[in-house]
């Protein structure tokens, strides 16, 4: 069916480019026609009206959607959803494999429908990046880079070939190959361009560049003025096929920034202290967006530094309107200049470009940051909106300890000698990881050559990183090696045994490799609380090594810091970090580089050219890229015997027509959990425990322990990964009465079993599952297979006090129906134990968005609890998804049948 885009509003106008004539949609047309004052709405809003008015078909969207949006006000908003078109899509390899392996799955299903398969094709431009498997196996030497890389490719060589086969088979599919950089920064850096040329009806538009990502740090390039966040990957799969991404009119919470960092201060303490104010102020839903005079003293990489942990303090997105900063920006990392010229004069054209005398929009609400109170910070143990300052560090340490942790705050019993370099006692808060790795921070020069000078300084003072400290160094992309090598650094880094270790997310991501097994072995017969300090944004338990209980966010600075004290019980602003081969005391702020220092450094480091260069050849790789065979075809030939890749199985035996919803009746309890369960908790991710039902499958494969790699190199394989959901080592499921993990109690005989075995035997036995869970549910990371997990481990619904958006989202995209407890309501409250059967009633019929569904729990002992919750299927085409069973079959079904 050929789009007729309509102009109601008079709105198409002709601009000319540096290239030439173009079209665009005037903002402008609509403040004529009284809908709206274009300057009195947020920036980001106007770049979501402008989506709208562009897109305009009567069909999609309508003008009642553009009205909708151009009325928005500071005022409660109307729940009312909208459908935004993204510009573009972007990928990471461990939410990529699925994502691709789904669009494979559809082909086929599409062909034994008896359609044409290559109707399932991109229609909007999807860039993926292969960053996300690499592990820090070798580290603290010149060859670990190189053995890593090995190791990945003799890890992951089927999926890249099947990466490979997607580039091939794909219209509008690009592949960023390993050893490039985090798709973040490689997507702030080189794939955003701000304002897109693109051809339509024979027309050439320009328009603002949108993008909908696969991962929740999508939201960096919102530093860079670009709107975006991350979504699943079964919604990136619907956006991709040319769905609109529905969403419900944001609000827009002003953050005002004033003054400057002080010195001392950096951006990762900023971003530190801004999470952990916008977490308390709760803006879950919501977009952010800053303003203010202090944006003159922000360099576009602190703006992204800000913008990138957006999650981590809630919100949908970080936004930084266009300005001088960003076409300084553009300039400095190699664009061309007839880019930067048309990014300028559009922006400015159409309201979007902010200069000092631009008037503040309204917001929702403002709230104000003074930067010159910013002092230096981690966050930890546990969560990143845990800021501790410095100063504070060892105290609050000390007293998560006990409380947190249940440990006293003395040495272990025996002698802990750890036979690294030279005998040393390992105790409670030993640091045994230190790295400098992920997209929060090494996108960012002045943090990165901060770190080098700062480890210059501590050479020169005689100082060396502690032997128990694992340490790495990932940067963002190879142009931070460059920069590095250019301002003479690197080599201090490597003094401290800060070698590069790979290109990508490595540490934040999971992939720290194991501890050395003489360090391990102490740590694991004591019982250590032991300590990891990294510059990334997720410190959730269990997440960066399974071993290390205590995790930190600091900037990369405060890494190489810790590295060289080798503990996290230490008082960095009056204690010695180290001492002189005289025995001379060392302290902190003798080696902390001055902000002049950074800034000189970098001016003489950096140069477009370095950007220029390493971008020219992005999508080539290097040998082991160019050698990987790939398979040919429009169909990807499955491979029954692979552990790796197998057809995922939401399209077998799928009608035509979908089936009458039911109401759910007789289910069980999988899991009775609390608050706060992230998507980490829910969706496998590291290293595969030995002991797990994972281990059990690959071994009757035939896999080695050896060669178990790790659950996100295997996401490609929905019976490795839905073996490993709700597996997380620190998941307390209270009917599992107090043991930690994937463990739960078969019911009614009471059995203890993993989650994975007692699923199959409901599954057997044909009962249906509901979680039940607390506030915020589903926080962290966008993992499509924290949705795809629980829906096939046969979970119906899931009841909680609250949820994350994006996997509430993906739970709905999954066919999985959300619920919310009533304000003031929970498990608790009302007295449930997770031994009762539960009916769910009255979403057999006609359902409206946010309706009452009512739930009976009925106990052993007969006794009922009767309670009422709100369904959270928040418009009429989540419920036409979940009447489908789910996003993807939705679309498979309107494209086979032409529609």
């Amino acid at each position: 069916m050929k789009v007729q885009y309509r102009d109601p509003f008079g709105a198409k106008a002709e601009f000319h480019t540096g290239w030439g004539r173009a079209v665009i949609y005037r903002l402008d047309r609509l403040e004529a026609a009284g809908l709206t004052r274009i300057d009195r709405l947020p920036f980001s809003i106007r770049v979501l009206l402008e989506n709208l008015l562009r897109n305009l078909d009567g069909y999609l969207v309508t003008e009642d959607d553009v009205r909708a949006v151009a009325a928005w006000r500071p005022g409660p908003l109307p729940a009312r959803e909208i459908p935004y078109m993204p510009a573009r899509v972007v990928l990471q390899d461990f939410t990529g494999v699925p994502l691709v392996a789904d669009l494979a799955a559809m082909r086929a299903a599409t062909a034994k429908f008896g359609a044409d398969p290559k109707r399932i094709n991109p229609l909007i431009p999807a860039d993926l990046v292969i960053d996300h498997s690499v592990q820090v196996d070798a580290f603290g030497a010149e060859w670990a880079y190189r053995f890593n890389v090995e190791k990945e490719y003799e890890r992951n060589r089927e999926r890249y070939a099947f990466l490979k086969w997607a580039q091939k088979a794909f219209e509008n599919f690009r592949v960023v190959p390993p050893g490039t950089g985090i798709i973040h920064q490689v997507n702030l850096e080189y794939l955003a361009r701000v304002v897109q040329l693109r051809e339509r009806d024979g027309e050439t538009l320009a328009f603002p560049d949108t993008v909908v990502g696969t991962d929740s740090h999508t939201t960096m390039v919102n530093g860079l003025g670009v709107l975006g966040w991350g979504v699943g990957g079964i919604e990136a799969e619907a956006v991709m096929l040319g769905q609109p991404y529905y969403m419900l009119i944001p609000e827009v919470i002003g953050v005002k920034l004033v003054g400057e960092l002080p010195e001392g201060a950096t951006a990762t303490d900023l971003v530190l202290t801004v999470t952990q104010m916008l977490r308390k102020r709760g803006v879950v839903e919501k977009f952010v967006e800053f303003f203010g005079p202090g944006l003159a003293n922000l360099s576009l990489a602190d703006r992204a530094t800000i913008a990138n942990m957006a999650p981590e303090y809630g919100a949908t997105m970080g936004f930084f309107p266009v300005d001088d900063a960003t076409l300084e920006y553009l300039r400095g990392t190699g664009r061309d200049e007839g880019l930067v010229q048309l990014v300028e004069r559009y922006c400015k054209e159409q309201g979007l470009f902010r200069t000092a005398g631009t008037p503040d929009p309204e917001y929702t609400d403002v709230l104000t940051l003074d930067m010159g109170t910013v002092e230096p910070s981690l966050a930890g143990p546990r969560r990143p909106q845990d800021r501790v300052p410095l100063v504070q560090v060892k105290a609050s340490f000390r007293q998560a300890l006990t409380e947190q942790f249940g440990k006293a705050p003395a040495r272990p019993a025996g002698d802990g000698a750890v036979a690294v370099q030279e005998k040393v006692d390992l105790t409670h808060g030993s640091v045994v990881i230190a790295a400098i790795t992920s997209c929060t921070n090494t996108s960012n020069p002045s943090v990165m050559i901060g770190a080098g000078l700062l480890a210059k300084k501590a050479v020169e003072a005689g100082l060396s990183v502690k032997p128990w400290v694992k340490t790495s160094l990932a940067p963002g992309s190879r142009v931070v090696t460059d920069y590095l090598q250019n301002s003479g650094l690197l080599p201090y880094l490597e003094q401290l045994r800060f070698h590069v270790v790979g290109y990508g997310c490595t540490t934040c991501i999971g992939n720290s490799g194991n501890l050395p097994e003489d360090v391990a072995q102490v740590v694991r017969e004591n019982d250590l609380v032991v300590a990891a300090v990294l510059s990334g944004n997720r410190n959730f338990e269990g997440r960066i090594n399974p071993l290390v209980k205590a995790n930190y966010l600091a900037s990369p600075m405060l890494v190489v810091a810790y590295a060289l004290a080798g503990t996290v019980d230490i008082d960095l602003t009056t204690e010695p970090i180290g001492h002189t081969s005289e025995g001379k005391p060392v302290y902190l702020k003798d080696i902390w580089p001055s902000q002049q220092e950074i800034r000189e450094t970098i001016a003489r480091s950096l140069s477009p050219e370095l950007f220029r260069g390493r971008y020219a050849e992005v999508f080539e790789g290097d040998e082991n890229w160019r050698g990987l065979s790939v398979p040919e075809g429009d169909l990807y030939a499955w491979d029954p015997a692979s552990t790796y890749l197998q057809e995922p199985p939401y399209f077998h035996d799928m009608p035509l027509e979908p089936q009458p919803v039911r109401d759910i009746r007789g289910a069980r309890v999988l899991a009775l959990l609390g608050d706060s369960i992230t998507t980490d908790h829910i969706s496998p991710a590291g290293s595969i425990p030995l002991d797990s039902p994972t281990a059990r499958y690959l071994q009757e494969h035939g896999v080695d322990r050896a060669d178990f790699n790790t659950y996100g190199s295997r996401r490609g394989n929905h019976e490795v990964m839905m073996r490993g959901t709700f597996g997380n080592i620190r998941l307390k499921n209270a009917l599992a009465g107090g043991k930690e993990g994937g463990w739960t109690l078969h019911l009614p005989d009471g059995e203890l079993l993993s989650i994975y075995d007692a699923a199959m035997r409901y599954q057997a036995e044909g009962t249906p599952l509901v979680v039940l869970a607390g506030k915020e549910y589903g926080t962290g990371s966008s993992r499509d297979w924290a949705a795809k997990g629980t829906y096939l481990l046969g979970v119906k619904a899931v009841i909680a006090e609250s949820f994350e958006r994006i996997h509430r989202s993906n739970l709905v995209g999954m066919g999985v129906l959300p619920l919310q407890f009533k304000e003031g309501q929970s498990w608790k409250s009302l007295g449930l134990t997770g031994r009762e059967t539960l009916d769910i009633a009255g979403i057999a019929g006609e359902l409206r968005p946010r309706q009452d569904v009512e739930v009976v729990a009925r106990r052993e002992d007969g006794g009922e609890v009767r309670f009422t919750v709100t369904l959270r299927l928040d418009s009429v085409v989540e419920i036409e998804y979940y009447r489908n069973g789910g996003i993807l079959q939705t679309v498979l079904r309107r494209i086979v049948k032409g529609n």
